[in-house]
């Protein structure tokens, strides 16, 4: 199978987004991918509350969703929508960061809400807290495809290593890791998490991300790192993305993840200890 990992520079717009989405899609279709992947908040990078409450949608509703969902059984494709931005009915009126694997025919095949909120103090001038915002999902994913089980995660999630032993001991041999990192997290972290991530697994590792300078009709502009890698089930990086908006390929060989698992059968090696006290 060969996947692509589109890496966009995302606004607050979800219209104008779906747009680009839609057209990045396409072309990595007509290069032969059969498997595409978006980032983290594909249809709205904002930081402004007040605008998200303008822009988002119910699951049901949204515009992105179901014109992405047309798009994939047109092109006959799996596609990840690494995450949308959704509305919620939770009392406390707080979002769903929410990715979707669709199959080729424009079904929904699995769901998966962001666990791990990015409550964060990175420095005196940046400082986050989704939580605010976005409300914790509690269930982890493992998704069956013809091609490879697919272990969905989100962004943050990826420095909670147990979560991906997790998947993978239920059978992921592939994990999406959706992202729309911060530069000085990115720049310090992201790759080695990644490749780690892919080591401890034996899985590969697919991160598409969201990059640069993201326009802003309200609030601060965000910034993130992009870098979308691909890594492989032994840990070596296989695609790699720059700064801009890009797309790359990788091609995938599940018996990579076999012979990976079979060199070190790590995941067979859970041992009972007791403590730390």
């Amino acid at each position: 199978m060969r996947a692509a990992l589109l890496q966009l520079n995302s606004s607050d717009d979800p219209l104008e987004n779906l747009g680009v989405t839609r057209a990045r899609i396409s072309d990595a279709a007509a290069q032969g991918a059969g498997f595409v992947l978006t980032p983290e908040v594909t249809n709205c990078l904002s930081a402004s509350r007040t605008r998200q409450i303008e822009v988002l949608h119910l699951e049901a509703d949204d515009p992105t969703l179901a014109a992405l969902r047309e798009q994939a059984a047109a092109l006959g494709i799996w596609l990840l929508i690494g995450s949308l931005g959704l509305k919620t009915d939770d009392p406390d009126g707080r979002f769903a960061n929410r990715s979707f694997l669709i199959g080729p025919d424009g079904a929904i095949v699995a769901r998966y809400d962001k666990m791990h909120m990015f409550d964060v103090q990175i420095s005196d001038s940046e400082s986050y807290r989704e939580s605010a915002g976005y409300r914790p999902g509690t269930r982890a994913v493992v998704a069956q495809t013809p091609f490879a089980a697919i272990g969905m995660t989100i962004c943050y999630d990826l420095r909670f290593a147990y979560l991906y032993r997790a998947l993978a001991q239920a059978g992921a041999q592939v994990l999406t890791v959706p992202a729309a990192f911060s530069p000085a997290t990115g720049a310090a972290h992201w790759e080695v998490l990644l490749r780690a991530r892919a080591i401890e697994t034996g899985c590969y590792v697919l991160a598409p991300a969201q990059c640069g300078t993201h326009k802003s009709t309200r609030g601060k502009p965000r910034q993130t790192y992009g870098h979308s890698l691909a890594v492989a089930p032994w840990g070596e990086v296989l695609a790699r993305a720059g700064d801009g908006v890009e797309t790359v390929f990788v091609d995938l060989a599940l018996s990579e993840v076999e012979k990976a698992r079979g060199r070190v059968p790590a995941l067979t090696h859970d041992q009972r200890f007791d403590g730390p006290r």
